[in-house]
Order: structure tokens, then sequence, then C-alpha cells
């Protein structure tokens, strides 16, 4: 169960309405930066998590607070959209039918679609896409897509920061930055909380390492077909592993395999005869199968 405050969590003002940033805007609410990426992150991982409680109630709170920075950003959008009507019909009785140049930068969506409101889309009117949100059922994984995700948004809020010279605006995006900090130090300290890479890494910690192929766990593998001496003793090709269940080695890359060699196109396929290498007769594995399935249905 959730409940709502009708209070924004941090004040939103603008005092020079802008269109073009209400679409920048858009990013940060519905973009693959965004907040709504955030928000619905958390909740299903939270959702979604066994284990210890403590690791769902925190990402309880932190997805719902996700949901009152999109309401601030949504807010931000429609008052930097309030003085836009006017500014449409002037600009389209001058140079209409150029409708992009026209809205100056404004997305005729937030006209034709949103009402002059916000949209659950990013900067270019394209719709939010939920195969952003990251629940992996593994809570160490999740807290890296996490920091990712907490990292980008930051990015874009400094970005969107330096592209406004609105104080109220600045002020909102200072907020949203700090916030980001923090989240960002949260899902670290989760991961240090879970005993920190030593203990967390490899992911998952739960599958046997003596099961993996171990004199490949710790190679850098150059394929740098000229010299690849840049990468020779580096952090990351020599000396202890950062997990430290390992040596880190520099290795020319080699190939261990054979050449493939595929079974003739299926029948059913059709593809042209001359790649069918005499198997238009034959009857495919597929068929097999898909005769098995037929049987029983």
């Amino acid at each position: 169960m959730f409940y709502h405050d009708k209070k924004l969590q941090y004040a939103v003002r603008v005092e020079k309405p802008n269109p073009l940033f209400a679409r920048m805007l858009q990013q940060a609410i519905g973009g693959n930066e965004g907040e709504i990426r955030v928000c619905l992150q958390y909740l299903f991982q939270a959702w979604n998590a066994r284990g210890p409680v403590k690791y769902r109630d925190m990402l309880l709170e932190t997805g719902t607070e996700e949901i009152a920075h999109i309401e601030m950003l949504v807010t931000a959008v429609a008052m930097n959209l309030e003085t836009a009507s006017n500014e449409l019909k002037d600009q389209v009785a001058r140079e209409s039918p150029l409708v992009g140049a026209a809205m100056g930068g404004m997305d005729v969506r937030h006209l034709l679609s949103g009402g002059m409101g916000a949209m659950a889309a990013d900067a270019n009117g394209v719709p939010f896409n939920g195969s952003w949100v990251i629940s992996s059922g593994n809570l160490a994984a999740d807290m890296h897509a996490n920091v990712m995700a907490e990292s980008t948004g930051r990015l874009l809020a400094t970005r969107l920061w330096e592209m406004t010279d609105d104080p109220g605006m600045k002020d909102m995006l200072a907020f949203l930055i700090a916030r980001d900090t923090m989240h960002q130090n949260q899902w670290m300290a989760v991961l240090e909380d879970l005993g920190g890479p030593t203990s967390v890494h490899p992911i998952p910690n739960s599958f046997p390492q003596t099961q993996e192929k171990q004199e490949f766990s710790y190679s850098f593998i150059s394929t740098n077909i000229a010299d690849g001496a840049s990468q020779q003793g580096q952090r990351w090709s020599s000396g202890r592993s950062v997990d430290g269940k390992g040596e880190f080695v520099f290795q020319k890359a080699q190939p261990y395999g054979q050449e493939p060699k595929l079974a003739p196109p299926a029948p059913e396929g059709h593809s042209q005869t001359e790649e069918m290498g005499g198997a238009t007769g034959t009857k495919s594995k597929i068929t097999e199968i898909i005769d098995e399935v037929k049987a029983k249905l």
C-alpha cells in the first residue's frame, strides 16, 4: 500500500517558463537515465526481494522516494509550459506550416497529447521502455545496476543544470543531484554490507568457481593484433584480482575452438537450392520435433 502527501518533496519554481527546457526535462522523466526507470527498478527489486527484510524495506523506501522525484519533474515541465500557448499562437501565425520552427524546439506532443503537461516519454517523445528496468533476483548484481543508473541519472541532471539559467530550475536540479549522490553511496554501502569485493564477487558467488574453466578466470585476453603492449602491467592485467581469489595475467588471444561447420538448411526454411546441399528430401530434426509436438496436441 502506498500513501501520498500533497506537498512536493522539494520546492519547484520557474521564473521564466521555457518550453524547450520542458522538453529537455522529459529525458529526466522518461529517458533511460530518468526517474521512472529508477523508481520502477527499485520497486520491482523490492517486490521480488527474498532474504533479509532490511534490503526489501530499503528498496521500497527509495523506490517510493523516486515517485516524488517524478512528481517534481512533471510539475517542472508543466510550469515551463504555462506560457507556451500564447507564444504558440503568435509563432504559428507567423511561421506556419513550419510547426517545428513555430514551436521553437518545443515537443509538439506536449500540446497535442499532453494538454500542456508532461508525458511518460524521453526528450524526443519516445515512450518509456520497461526493458530498461533491471531486477535480476540477485541483490549484488542489482546493486551494481543501481549504481550505474544513479550515475547516469546524476550525469544527466548536471547537464540539465548547465543548460538553464532559471534560478528555480537550478535549485530543483541541485536537490536531485544531491539525492543521486546519496543513492550512489547507498547502493555501494549495500555491496559493502554484503561483504565487499572479496565476498560478493564473482556474481553470483553461489556458483562454485571449481565448475568454471579457472585457467581463464583472471586472464586479460588482448585482441590487439599489433602488440597490446599498453595493456601489459596494468591493474587489470597483473597482480592480485580485485576479488582476492586469483592473479591477473596478460594473455594474447588465440583460438581454442574449432571452425564451425553447420548442418544444411532445413527444407521447411526454403533456402536456395544451391544452399541446400542435397537436403531437400531430408527430414530435418526441426520437422521431427514439430511432428512430435503435433502428435501430442
